[in-house]
């Protein structure tokens, strides 16, 4: 009864740990909005990474309502989809005219419909405890490719011999969001969340390494010091969707 009770306590405790460190990394963004809200114009940022995390929110609430009992999950993920689609109306209203019924669609086909699918199909093709592991596995896969996001940042770093597209904190907080919820999922028994956490936090202590490696150097490559703004932009932004995707993908319970 003692261990049934420890194995639950430590549950909540690495749950909320997951919870609060989570809703911090979601706000990490707010310096790139402050910037759109100041310019008046979200032109040369990119709406991809927060129409992931929107997704990869929603999805893992949709599973977290199947599975029942998953407070942890629901909570933060509630949170989650408010704060992408703040981030997604004021991306919108500052969107150049001629973008903004394109992001819209995009953001129907993907979000909307993408969601739509995958609730579709498991409310036809399977039935109780079947679908939850159904969502699950769907969950875990892509989850484990969005892991492949940092690969693109790394090879920069390494490329460049420069970590200014790859802040220490952003990874630090990855690292500690992945291990929080390998833990929680660890104690509550959830495969689908466990896994998925280990390649978060391996990448999480490689971006660590690789910036301890080459924060001092100075040397950049000749092309990357001519880069236009907007490039500049979207390399951040990778940085943003591998910290936000890889964040969310980890609290499926």
């Amino acid at each position: 009864m003692l261990a049934f009770l420890n194995v639950h306590l430590l549950a909540f405790v690495f749950g909320l740990l997951g919870n609060i460190i989570s809703f911090l990394v979601f706000l990490a963004p707010l310096p790139t909005f402050y910037k759109i809200y100041r310019k008046k114009s979200s032109e040369g940022y990119q709406a991809v990474p927060y129409m992931v995390a929107l997704f990869s929110a929603a999805l893992l609430l949709y599973y977290a309502v199947l599975k029942t009992n998953a407070y942890m999950i629901i909570s933060i993920n509630c949170i989650g989809c408010f704060i992408e689609i703040a981030y997604l109306s004021i991306y919108i209203y500052y969107a150049p005219k001629s973008s903004k019924i394109s992001i819209l669609k995009f953001i129907s086909i993907f979000n909307v419909g993408g969601l739509g699918t995958v609730m579709i199909f498991s409310l036809i093709l399977v039935k109780g405890p079947k679908r939850v592991e159904l969502v699950g596995w769907i969950c875990a896969v892509i989850n484990l490719a969005v892991f492949a996001a940092p690969l693109s940042i790394m090879r920069r770093v390494i490329r460049t011999k420069s970590v200014e597209y790859m802040p220490f904190m952003l990874s630090f907080s990855l690292t500690l969001c992945a291990t929080a919820w390998f833990f929680y999922g660890y104690f509550v028994k959830d495969f689908y969340i466990a896994v998925p956490n280990v390649a978060g936090f391996l990448f999480g202590i490689a971006q660590m390494i690789l910036y301890c490696v080459y924060k001092d150097s100075n040397s950049q490559n000749g092309k990357d010091q001519t880069e236009k703004p907007n490039k500049k932009n979207t390399d951040r932004e990778a940085f943003e969707i591998e910290v936000m995707v890889d964040n969310q993908s980890n609290r499926h319970t």
